[in-house]
């Protein structure tokens, strides 16, 4: 599997402090590096009583820094040279301490001098929150992070779960992997921010009887990377899932279903408190009309058993209907003349946007190609017809569909 270099030329201060959470940032250096960013460590007295700095430079390539006293640069200021190369500082494992300490501008170890330092405007500073969850609940815990976020400071996180010391609760650190695509996504464009996207994903499972049903070989891989390409690029974002097994995007509020009836059950109500509805789903076209309480058995039987069927809602049609619909994008999975269906099915539903694909080459792989259809016109995504990955893809799409909001008239 390749790996996507999305933070490619971006250079990532990594602030580590006293924490056994220190433990999980020799992985996010692994996955900083691998994403394509150089990475700078630098680390607490407390986190050195964690971890050793050999682990991080091993790990990064570089040196780690430990001391404003540090006399490397030519200037002997530490902090003003490493704040003013970085691209971010991204403090993980973040303890109660040091949010203190961020909130009263502090400055008198090296991890907190360089972000009092750094240039705000061009250097972003994150930090991931990790400890006890009476802690991190504590009102003056709280007072320190909505002054924070007043300042500008990005926190992520925590989560909740087991801890170290025995208890569950919220102040976990979120894992590496989430750290990642958070840091990536603040690097997007925010060219949806403050617009409110629904999406639907994955297939649905229409029951036969209670083992069996009709599905379909949707993976859900294209809808999940729209919804985290519309939360890269600043919306709020609304996931309602079929059945697949896949991790939710950062930021991004998910709702699970099953059948067509309990995604249309769910999204039709949702629509109205939303600017765009993108209707990702291969939402099954039939239902069995009846279902079986118990299997059905073939034991004795010479003919195969048959059923009625019954047309399930048409949710993407439902949604254009309403009085005030939100912007509705729709896709069309194919496997023959795709402009030919995708058009028809623009006029079918009445929306304003179909997007078409090819199904079987795509169902459940990373990549795709993707043809976007409208009234009057029709172009390939990727320009030049060939497959690309499915997140960029979905940045692509994000990007045209911020242009077209863009010249809707204001209601």
């Amino acid at each position: 599997m390749s790996v996507r270099a999305d933070l490619q030329g971006r250079h990532i201060v990594l602030g580590l402090t006293g924490g056994i959470a220190c433990y999980k940032s020799a992985e996010l250096v692994r996955l900083l590096t691998q994403a394509g960013a150089t990475v700078q460590v630098v680390m607490t007295e407390g986190a050195q009583a964690f971890v050793t700095p050999l682990t991080f430079q091993a790990l990064s390539g570089r040196p780690v820094y430990t001391s404003q006293w540090d006399n490397r640069p030519d200037n002997n200021m530490a902090h003003i040279q490493l704040s003013r190369e970085a691209d971010a500082i991204l403090v993980a494992p973040a303890t109660a301490d040091f949010l203190a300490r961020l909130v009263q501008g502090r400055a008198d170890d090296l991890l907190s001098l360089t972000c009092l330092a750094r240039p705000r405007g061009q250097c972003a500073l994150l930090v991931a929150p990790a400890m006890n969850r009476e802690m991190w609940s504590h009102p003056a815990t709280q007072r320190n992070v909505r002054q924070l976020c007043e300042d500008g400071t990005a926190v992520l996180g925590p989560a909740a779960g087991d801890q170290a010391c025995g208890e569950v609760g919220d102040g976990r650190m979120l894992e590496p992997a989430e750290l990642l695509e958070a840091l990536i996504a603040h690097f997007q464009p925010k060219c949806l921010s403050g617009r409110r996207v629904l999406v639907t994903a994955g297939p649905t499972f229409e029951p036969i009887d209670p083992v069996r049903g009709i599905t379909n070989l949707s993976s859900g891989k294209m809808g999940f990377a729209i919804a985290r390409a519309a939360r890269e690029a600043g919306a709020q974002v609304t996931l309602v899932a079929g059945p697949v097994h896949l991790p939710t995007p950062q930021g991004v509020r998910r709702l699970d279903v099953q059948t067509a009836r309990q995604m249309c059950d769910t999204v039709v109500p949702l629509a109205g408190e939303h600017d765009v509805f993108i209707a990702t789903a291969a939402v099954a076209d039939w239902r069995p009309a009846s279902l079986s309480e118990h299997k059905i058995k073939k034991e004795g039987k010479k003919v195969a058993p048959t059923f009625e069927l019954t047309e399930n809602p048409d949710i993407l049609a439902t949604v254009a209907a309403l009085r005030s619909p939100p912007y509705c994008v729709g896709f069309a999975a194919e496997s023959e003349s795709l402009l030919e269906h995708a058009r028809a099915k623009l006029t079918r539903k009445r929306v304003p946007l179909i997007v078409g694909n090819l199904g079987p080459a795509t169902f459940g792989k990373d990549d795709n190609a993707l043809l976007l259809v409208d009234a009057h016109t029709h172009r390939a995504l990727p320009a030049d017809g060939r497959h690309a990955d499915k997140l960029s893809l979905a940045r692509e799409l994000m990007q045209e569909l911020a242009r077209r909001l863009n010249q809707e008239p204001k209601a």
